[in-house]
């Protein structure tokens, strides 16, 4: 017989909710990688970006360089597209002696919320030359679900 009622509420759960909702507002992660089960972790980098639209499609743009084609994973669940990957870092050379080390490597991870009228079927990703190119064409009554971009 129990005397006192279990609390079920778990405030982590509900901090990571918190974060989760706060990180699609933003664009960017609020604490980090929290699907892996680490709300306080922190992306490595964030790759700089530009979002622009015409009356036909939205466009992003990603700046990627030294960023393999295959390290780069795109989704689109909910509403809310995920750009997520890696920058590998290059092996030093022997004998050579860094004075400055600005480039950043390791995980990154951007999110982005889809507006209503964009058409979840015609989203297309190209890189090149350390650019990713996303556009998605607007259409009306079109609500994004979940799906994987392939990249060209």
């Amino acid at each position: 017989m129990q005397l006192i009622p279990r609390n079920e509420r778990n405030p982590f759960r509900e901090l990571e909710d918190l974060s989760t909702r706060v990180s699609r507002l933003l664009g960017r992660p609020l604490f980090g990688r929290a699907e892996d089960g680490d709300a306080l972790a922190i992306p490595d980098w964030l790759p700089s970006c530009e979002v622009s639209e015409t009356d036909q499609e939205y466009c992003l743009s990603v700046h990627l360089p030294r960023v393999k084609k295959e390290d780069v994973h795109i989704t689109l669940e909910d509403g809310v597209l995920t750009l997520e990957g890696e920058r590998r870092e290059e092996t030093e050379e022997k004998g050579r002696k860094y004075h400055r080390r600005e480039l950043e490597y390791g995980h990154f991870l951007r999110r982005f919320t889809v507006p209503q009228d964009a058409d979840p079927s015609k989203i297309d990703a190209k890189f090149e030359d350390g650019m990713l190119n996303i556009t998605i064409q607007k259409a009306k009554d079109k609500r994004a679900r979940a799906m994987e971009i392939q990249v060209h």
